[in-house]
């Protein structure tokens, strides 16, 4: 069978399984069993594909992964958000779109703590939309930036997204995780300066009301028991990574130790609080794995029947400027967004796109965050985008689908004007590493 053949047959099965819902590992698993079997050959396929499995799970750089999920866990379910997000909105004022900004600002702290764009985007919404519809704000000013504000999740470490990708495509995960800081800090403060503009610009979307102030002392205070320590863990886990004193795996165990010890002066750590995390943690950690392991196994299958050779064969052919391979792939990335999820968008890409991007010379780190944040642009994409119905999950029952597409638009474009940015400017992914001990 010709290579395109067998791509073509794959990829049409993965989405057949997709369209009956069929969890996006096991639909992997399933197409990587059927193409072993006939590709590879019976008996010797399915031992292969068992080996394939098996290797891309015995890799040391997989272990942040459920460390980095149990820190997030630990602070998440042992209530430090609420408190930290109360905090936050003693320190923005008068600010105009304050609770707007106070989003923002909540969604960047709160994505060291989640590590997930959904769970972010519920706790934001549930907390701070009721608060805006009591002070008349447009649900425009009060979903689009709560929404925005949860694609924070995957652009600031730790990064739960960003380190399976920086897995599957084979990436430095210490390298990927010091490289998404810069656009992540700098997707925040273009939000800002939208929202400040909006809400200078057309009031009535954001009224101004009197908010009782707290005073210096008491603004210090709440900040150094539940901004401050929150802060430290994140400086010493980064730090250590990016001065080589620890691997990714120690500064992620380090950050772990650091969550029990904070929850636990917080007088917030009990039975419940642990089993809840361990619980999260073992949840998400074995779909990750499975999702890598038949990532990898999809990645060897393509090899071996000649898709990915031929492919990168004919991308090396084209009569055309790279960055226009580039721009093409961004797009089906995007495209794709609006009807898949994060991780099946991941693993139907990296496999294909890697490969590609080397044999085009690009910066691998730099690449990779391109493609999440173009991933991103996709949890927030009409019609499916994971982010806006988690969104909707937590407005008022009157809100539509079509007013929580109509509040993403600004956002999507902010998102995409960041790509831009960093497409003509790469030094803002490269600098920080570029500096690192090794």
């Amino acid at each position: 069978m010709i290579w395109w053949q067998v791509l073509a047959l794959i990829l049409v099965g993965l989405f057949f399984l997709m369209l009956f819902r069929v969890p996006i590992a096991f639909a992997f698993l399933l197409v990587n069993i059927v193409a072993a079997y006939f590709i590879w050959g019976e008996k010797e396929g399915l031992d292969l594909l068992i080996s394939s499995m098996g290797g891309a799970l015995t890799n040391f750089s997989l272990l942040p992964i459920p460390l980095f999920i149990l820190m997030g866990e630990i602070m998440f379910q042992s209530g430090i958000a609420p408190k930290m997000i109360n905090t936050v909105d003693k320190w923005f004022g008068n600010v105009p779109g304050r609770l707007s900004m106070l989003a923002v600002g909540s969604g960047a702290l709160l994505s060291t703590l989640t590590a997930s764009n959904m769970a972010s985007t519920a706790m934001l919404g549930s907390t701070l939309i009721p608060e805006m519809e009591n002070k008349n704000y447009s649900k425009t000013m009060a979903i689009g930036p709560i929404l925005g504000s949860g694609a924070l999740a995957a652009m600031i470490p730790p990064s739960a997204l960003g380190i399976l990708l920086a897995s599957m495509g084979q990436v430095s995960v210490g390298q990927f995780l010091i490289a998404i800081i810069l656009p992540g800090l700098l997707m925040a403060v273009i939000y800002m300066i939208y929202i400040i503009i909006r809400a200078v610009t057309s009031p009535h979307l954001a009224p101004a009301y009197e908010q009782s102030s707290a005073s210096i002392e008491e603004k210090a205070t709440d900040t150094l028991k539940y901004i401050a320590p929150l802060g430290l863990i994140f400086l010493l886990v980064l730090g250590f990574i990016f001065l080589g004193i620890a691997t990714p795996t120690e500064a992620a165990a380090l950050g772990a130790l650091g969550s029990i010890i904070l929850s636990a002066c917080n007088k917030q750590l009990n039975l419940d609080v642990i089993v809840k995390s361990l619980s999260g943690t073992l949840k998400i950690t074995v779909m990750i794995l499975l999702i890598i392991s038949g990532s990898t196994a999809f990645s060897q299958i393509l090899s071996f029947s000649g898709a990915t050779r031929n492919l990168v064969s004919i991308v090396q052919n084209v009569s055309t400027v790279p960055i226009i391979v580039l721009i093409l792939m961004l797009l089906l990335v995007i495209i794709l967004g609006t009807f898949l999820e994060s991780l099946s968008i991941m693993m139907l890409i990296v496999p294909i796109f890697f490969p590609i991007a080397s044999a085009l010379d690009f910066n691998l780190l730099w690449f990779s965050v391109l493609l999440l944040l173009a991933i991103e642009v996709g949890t927030i994409s009409p019609p499916f985008g994971t982010g806006l119905f988690a969104m909707k999950g937590v407005v008022s029952r009157n809100t539509t689908m079509m007013t929580i597409y109509s509040s993403a638009i600004p956002f999507i474009f902010l998102l995409i004007g960041l790509i831009v940015l960093i497409i003509c400017v790469p030094s803002i992914v490269t600098w920080l590493p570029s500096m690192m001990e090794t």
